[in-house]
């Protein structure tokens, strides 16, 4: 009998996490950053996370702009994507934040691509193929 190997890290996995976009140097103090101010930490902040406050659990979503993120400081929000265990990262396909019972996707890559069509002609990284 003939066994098909699957040539996928084994550190990547397709997940789902629900938490809040918070502040890394928030987390990293044991705190969550401040209802009401936003824009101050939005300001002072480099780097933001999907926290999950039972554990407190956070990941890292490199590819997705801070400013995304700033602007979704403190939401619930559901993240789809793919998982590095190595590096407690996310790459982020979609985003959904919460609109009252309802989720509303406000990020994805193809939205992103979408944009860059629109705007420039053609997605930066894709030209000439």
């Amino acid at each position: 009998m003939l066994v098909g190997v699957l040539l996928i890290p084994a550190s990547v996995l397709a997940v789902e996490k629900t938490g809040s976009i918070q502040g890394f140097n928030c987390i990293t103090q044991g705190k969550v950053c401040p209802v009401g101010k936003e824009d101050p930490v939005a300001a002072a902040e480099k780097v933001f996370v999907l926290y999950q406050e039972k554990g407190g659990d956070y990941y890292f979503l490199p590819n997705v702009d801070r400013v995304v993120l700033a602007r979704h400081l403190n939401t619930t929000v559901k993240i789809s994507g793919d998982m590095n265990d190595k590096y407690n990262a996310i790459h982020v396909k979609e985003i959904y934040a919460k609109a009252g019972k309802k989720w509303r996707k406000v990020w994805s890559v193809d939205l992103q691509d979408e944009i860059y069509t629109d705007i420039l002609g053609a997605h930066p990284l894709k030209r000439g193929q």
